[in-house]
């Protein structure tokens, strides 16, 4: 199956649509919304986790794979929100969490009770000293000491969630009949959480360089266990499509996960571009974000998979993520336009894009000033750490509003009415105060939204192979506003201009003279033709087209 030309919508359930007013989206709330996705043309829809689980990290502790957490439905819902999204031509794609289970599993509980089989399914080591320094991505060390066992078990990140040992065997087989039996379920995806890092080391040992990724990130066993799982599940059915969570990841193993002759993935995620507004690489230090570090990791990742034969998801925005539109656009002054400009650029590169629940409508970062609003288990632990490391509380609340999770996690926006339209009752988190002015139904009607625009990149997909199948050729790099690149298959060609600032600019490329090309979309009226000294104003972006 190819799926170049296919669009994926990221839904987090639980702030999707709430079906029954306990304020918690469900799976009957993406039921009722089939038609909205359907009108946006989407062709997947990607559901985070809505298995069993505590809820500690909102649902990436699975406590149970099999079955449907009552707060999202029942598996009935699930059976007929996957028919009905068949019906209308749209595949549905699970979340896969397979680095770690909960410690409210039936494994984990097992083996706290003493059964040596369940035991050696995760990372136990005997004593109370913690076998290693490393950090817990959530903050801490990321080992967890059991009276029961007189040891510690290894957790990369909450102290709920412990780590699966994949070495073991029967730990795989494990994990090959739970896909099994949602392929047999009719899903036609998988996203593999975090999935590059269940390759742990033979030997644990101290990090004095890092937080001790290195050692765990891209494991020595990683492309053995993926080729495994492909070949013992999804492999041999050309309907299904997956993609990787690649964590701190590289170009070249991503070439291995996703290349078209290494039978792993169909595709992977990598984050680097996510990281240009950290200050010194540390998430929890704010700076502006770097537009010439953003165009060189795109454009070297571009590259390089194309080199590599391999394939991109594109995104800006997920569950873990701010809105784009706050971090890299202008939420303000230059609302639309941004939000917008960011969307051509994602949907114009080589990979297939991937939508954010809201993404399409501009929803904002939550701007939330306190943190009792809060609910991610990340932020709330990262507000004492910022005030343990000499931080103020406004200081450290800052750093939230600007990183947290949350961000994303808000409320979709679909009316402007009573919390959005999301639930009759109260929501588990506030929803955004300016859901009044951005929402789908004031959207919807407007053929300029963003919304509709969104729409049209997705058409545009369809319609043209060079922005599905095209190589990609970075142009003038080094412009200090502007991202400019080529895209080229067979007879046609595009050149996509996205200006990331609010200035106004002139294009002054000598390639540009002699060329014809005719502008098919973007979100500015001016400029119908690419043509040198060309003015870009603040936050315009175009896609100019030409046959060959």
């Amino acid at each position: 199956m190819k799926f170049e030309d296919k669009v994926v919508y990221q839904i987090y359930p639980k702030s999707f649509k709430d079906s029954n007013g306990d304020g918690v989206g469900d799976l009957r709330g993406v039921i009722e919304k089939i038609e909205y996705l359907k009108y946006l043309g989407v062709h997947y829809i990607w559901l985070t986790p809505f298995f069993v689980s505590p809820q500690n990290d909102n649902g990436y502790d699975v406590a149970d794979y099999y079955n449907i957490d009552p707060i999202y439905g029942t598996m009935e819902d699930f059976e007929e929100l996957s028919k009905k999204a068949r019906e209308n031509g749209i595949g549905i794609m699970l979340d896969m969490v397979f680095n770690h289970t909960s410690t409210e599993h039936t494994w984990f509980k097992r083996a706290l009770q003493g059964e040596k089989k369940y035991q050696d399914y995760y990372f136990f080591i005997k004593g109370k000293e913690k076998p290693t320094n490393w950090e817990s991505k959530f903050g801490g060390s990321c080992w967890e000491y059991v009276e029961e066992l007189d040891a510690n078990y290894l957790h990369l990140f909450d102290k709920t969630q412990a780590d699966l040992n994949w070495e073991n065997e029967e730990v795989r087989n494990e994990i090959y009949k739970i896909v099994k039996f949602w392929q047999e379920k009719g899903v036609s995806g998988f996203r593999f959480d975090v999935i590059n890092l269940i390759s742990k080391p033979e030997k644990f040992e101290n990090d004095y360089i890092d937080d001790g990724r290195r050692f765990y990130t891209d494991g020595y066993k990683i492309h053995d266990y993926l080729k495994e799982l492909n070949k013992e599940t999804f492999g041999n059915n050309d309907s299904i499509i997956t993609v990787g969570e690649m964590s701190s990841t590289t170009i070249e193993n991503c070439i291995k996960y996703s290349g078209v002759k290494e039978n792993e993935l169909s595709m992977v995620f990598n984050f680097h571009h996510l990281k240009v507004d950290y200050k010194n690489k540390d998430k929890w230090e704010l700076q502006e974000f770097d537009f010439q570090e953003l165009k060189d990791i795109f454009n070297s990742w571009q590259v390089g998979m194309q080199k590599g034969e391999a394939w991109s998801a594109l995104f800006w925005c997920n569950h873990d993520q701010p809105r784009v539109v706050s971090r890299f656009g202008n939420d303000k002054k230059y609302w639309e336009k941004s939000a917008k400009m960011l969307a051509t650029v994602v949907h114009m590169l080589r990979g297939t894009p991937y939508i954010y629940q809201g993404e399409e409508i501009g929803m904002t970062n939550a701007h939330f000033n306190s943190i009792d609003k809060y609910r991610d288990i990340e932020s709330l632990n990262y507000f004492e750490i910022l005030k343990n490391r000499g931080k103020s509380s406004e200081e450290a609340i800052k750093i939230i509003m600007e990183r947290s999770r949350d961000n994303g996690r808000t409320p979709m926006q679909w009316n402007d009415e009573k919390n959005a339209g999301f639930t009759e009752g109260t929501p588990w988190i506030e929803v955004i105060r300016n859901y009044k002015d951005i929402n789908v139904k004031k959207q919807i009607k407007d053929k300029n939204s963003i919304l509709n625009y969104y729409k049209k990149l997705i058409e545009l997909r369809k319609k043209y192979k060079v922005i599905s199948l095209g190589k990609m050729e970075p142009l003038d790099e080094k412009n200090e506003n502007l991202y400019i690149f080529k895209r080229k298959y067979e007879k046609e060609e595009i050149i996509v201009i996205a200006n990331f600032y609010d200035k106004k600019v002139k294009l002054n490329l000598e390639i540009f003279e002699s060329e014809k090309f005719e502008k098919i979309f973007g979100n500015s009226e001016k400029n119908n033709y690419l043509k040198k000294n060309m003015e870009i104003d603040a936050y315009d972006a175009y896609i100019f087209y030409k046959k060959i």
